[in-house]
């Protein structure tokens, strides 16, 4: 398994993690995802771990802590040997301070998370969105308080924007205070936008990124195709997916070329879909998921080799699209434009 440097830390994790959204199942929405109960989740940490994928990835409002319990219960006696990343933001009541990244919330959720996973420090805390009611000031100082602390040990943020990220690196900066390493956000062939500012400001500053939803809520996991019925038992249809509606045709040209670079290497449609993403700027870790140990083990097998540049191109050019302003009229400049040079 390879390991990255996270942003500018001291940290280095495995390219790919475990996303344990498909832990507990405790509404519609994550059953759609998974329903995945104690027994089995050992089975799938165990099966990680001998693949070298020491990462585990959870959040709060994953079934309602449900998932942070379960891969507590899973990861018992096994502490010392893996990473969890957790993270807070977004609602887990309908309380007025139950939600958000203020000082109250954030030590309060914090502590919650360390008693369901059953450990005395979270190795990633991540900022699950950007909260716009609160100082920034007072997110981030309550971040550096627990980092002081020991209780959690790196900051990172999801879902933010470019302004968001940026203002945030440079208050850190401005109090001495700990910085966000990392920021998880939403990148796939089918949706590059992450590409137009964020893997900019990622490069320039050293903030890696953690990839979720690698296959677009399952639509490039090779099930998608042209002139074929969209499968029933989609995540879509069953209302577990996200990001905006799909455009087909683009998926349908992106599943081409896939198909053909996967006959070219002999790997998996989904195979060859994470590899590309190892490939680009700024990517320290992809976050799989899966309903089940061999959905597991194929996910895994995302690594260990690499997409030659020619296949790479190939990729490029299938998903390509027109950017939105200003990025449109950046992309007519390119001598501009420095060559990548962050992974």
């Amino acid at each position: 398994m390879e390991f990255r440097q996270l942003g500018a830390s001291g940290l280095f994790v495995p390219v790919l993690s475990f996303g344990t959204a498909t832990f507990g199942g405790g509404n519609e929405f994550f059953k759609a995802w998974g329903n995945t109960q104690v027994d089995e989740a050992k089975r799938l940490v165990n099966l990680c771990l001998d693949a070298g994928v020491n990462f585990f990835d959870t959040a709060n409002i994953y079934s309602g802590g449900a998932s942070e319990e379960i891969l507590g219960q899973a990861l018992e006696g096994l502490r010392s040997q893996v990473l969890i990343s957790t993270k807070a933001t977004f609602p887990m009541s309908d309380k007025p301070n139950d939600f958000g990244s203020s000082r109250s919330h954030l030590i309060k959720q914090c502590e919650d998370s360390l008693r369901r996973l059953k450990t005395d420090h979270i190795d990633i805390y991540h900022m699950h969105g950007f909260d716009a009611n609160t100082p920034v000031e007072e997110t981030l100082k309550a971040l550096d308080d627990l980092v002081t602390s020991g209780k959690i040990r790196y900051i990172a943020c999801s879902n933010f924007s470019g302004w968001h990220l940026m203002k945030s690196l440079s208050i850190s900066e401005r109090y001495g205070w700990s910085k966000y390493v990392a920021h998880q956000a939403y990148y796939s062939l089918l949706d590059r936008e992450f590409e137009w500012e964020l893997m900019p400001l990622g490069i320039e500053h050293k903030v890696s990124t953690i990839v979720w939803s690698p296959l677009s809520s399952g639509r490039l996991g090779g099930k998608f195709r042209r002139n074929q019925p969209i499968p029933e038992n989609n995540r879509m249809a069953q209302g577990g997916s996200h990001g905006p509606a799909t455009n087909f045709e683009l998926l349908y040209k992106i599943v081409d070329a896939l198909d053909e670079v996967a006959e070219e290497t002999g790997k998996s449609v989904p195979q060859v879909a994470l590899n590309w993403l190892l490939q680009r700027p700024t990517i320290a870790n992809i976050i799989i998921g899966a309903r089940d140990e061999e959905q597991l083990k194929q996910n895994l097998g995302a690594v260990g080799w690499n997409l030659t540049t020619d296949q790479v191109k190939k990729l490029d050019a299938a998903s390509d699209r027109d950017p939105i302003y200003p990025y449109w009229h950046q992309r007519q400049n390119p001598q501009l434009i420095p060559p990548p040079k962050f992974y």
